[in-house]
């Protein structure tokens, strides 16, 4: 029996299994060997060389946006509009075959957009070309899900159960549970607050199913068997995602202002060019990029070339901002003088800890070199061995 249809007859039994307080742990024994089986399957086969017609392309820019949909829903025509590159864009399903890169120039950074193939329902189990699709949506900072306005709201569950299945959460943050493998001792359990959906048994019960017998786990909240699981697999990807409803000039009136009301949504319609300029400053707001001046000493600031931060790609703190300039600049950092919404007054000295925000200007003080020689009789620099150094004397001032 292969993977697939392991995993299809086990959710057969969870289907047919009544949900009450009886049968929760078999419940979670059956989710964990899921997800073991689901990893096991975007594992790549055994023996492959790993050749064959590329389809990741190399990172570009300030940011990375992957377009995810169903065929035909106006993921090309979209790429055109917003970057300007061509893709090709037909009446027929299945236009693009491979994932296209286009550049968004806005508020002075370069955003890479990605329009890929549009997937199908069983992508997950590698239908089509869903799983090199999904694989390159990982690698992405957000997610634009398009969707046809004019379909059923099914569309959005379907495409969400497919990546979520691969290990992509959508809209969600990490469960707050501390867990680490130990070599002895057995597994400790413990909480900081009452747990409603797992308890100890249940959660032995799935560590032995992973045949892990010595472990720490903590809870920080009331997390569910699911949670428990990602954290055991610890490949999820936790990623924001923006509902982009194309074909808004198809439906009436009362169905936009619905669809525009839902959370995370933007509607759109790429035919008449409707509200892609909100499209474009909702998609800045989710990426949280922060553009940061320099200004060097005795002259006015640089607006021309910012240097771009963000929370997700490595941080926003002065030290961050020094690490983007030189590695070796943090160490000749003596303070740094900041202008802008994160300042208390104009300028602040502030230390490398501070985190800096959008359109902030930064003045870096560097610390003086010591003169070669130092003052008096005796020397501060040598080249010679420390052990000496302390002794050896200049010249005599007079003979």
């Amino acid at each position: 029996m292969g993977i697939i249809e392991k995993i299809k007859e086990i959710e057969a039994e969870m289907a047919r299994t009544q949900k009450n307080k009886a049968t929760e742990y078999h419940l979670g024994q059956l989710k964990a060997k899921i997800a073991k089986l689901r990893t096991q399957l975007l594992e790549p086969p055994k023996g492959s060389s790993g050749g064959g017609e590329g389809f990741e392309v190399t990172k570009f820019g300030h940011g990375r946006v992957a377009l995810i949909g169903f065929p035909s829903v106006g993921k090309s025509t979209l790429l055109t509009m917003l970057t300007g590159t061509h893709s090709e864009a037909a009446s027929y399903e299945f236009t693009t075959l491979t994932c296209i890169p286009g550049i968004i120039h806005y508020n002075d950074t370069k955003i890479q957009l990605l329009d890929l193939p549009g997937i199908i329902e069983g992508a997950s189990e590698g239908k089509g070309r869903g799983r090199q699709v999904i694989a390159v949506a990982k690698s992405s900072d957000i997610v634009l899900m398009v969707l046809d306005a004019s379909k059923s709201e099914g569309h959005r569950q379907i495409l969400t159960r497919e990546l979520e299945a691969v290990g992509l959460r959508l809209n969600k943050r990490p469960p707050q549970i501390y867990f680490k493998k130990k070599k002895t001792g057995g597994i400790s359990f413990n909480s900081t607050l009452p747990l409603t959906h797992v308890d100890e048994k249940l959660c032995y019960q799935i560590l032995h199913e992973y045949k892990i017998h010595n472990a720490e786990i903590l809870f920080r909240e009331d997390a569910t068997v699911d949670d428990l699981i990602d954290v055991i697999e610890g490949n999820r990807k936790y990623m924001k995602c923006v509902y982009v409803y194309n074909k808004i000039d198809v439906i009436g009136i009362d169905d936009v202002d619905r669809l525009a009301r839902q959370p995370n949504s933007v509607v759109i319609s790429c035919n008449l060019k409707l509200n892609l300029d909100r499209l474009l400053a909702r998609m800045w707001d989710e990426m949280g990029l922060v553009r940061v001046y320099t200004k060097p000493q005795g002259q006015q600031p640089d607006f021309s070339d910012p240097v771009v931060l963000s929370a997700d790609r490595g941080g926003c703190t002065v030290e961050d901002f020094c690490n983007h300039i030189h590695r070796s600049l943090v160490k000749d950092v003596k303070y740094v003088l900041v202008w802008g919404s994160s300042a208390r007054h104009y300028p602040q000295h502030c230390g490398l800890s501070h985190n800096l925000r959008d359109e902030d200007v930064v003045q870096i003080v560097k610390k003086k070199e010591k003169e070669e020689g130092g003052r008096g009789r005796f020397k501060s620099h040598s080249n010679a061995p420390a052990r000496i150094s302390d002794r050896e004397k200049k010249a005599p001032l007079k003979t």
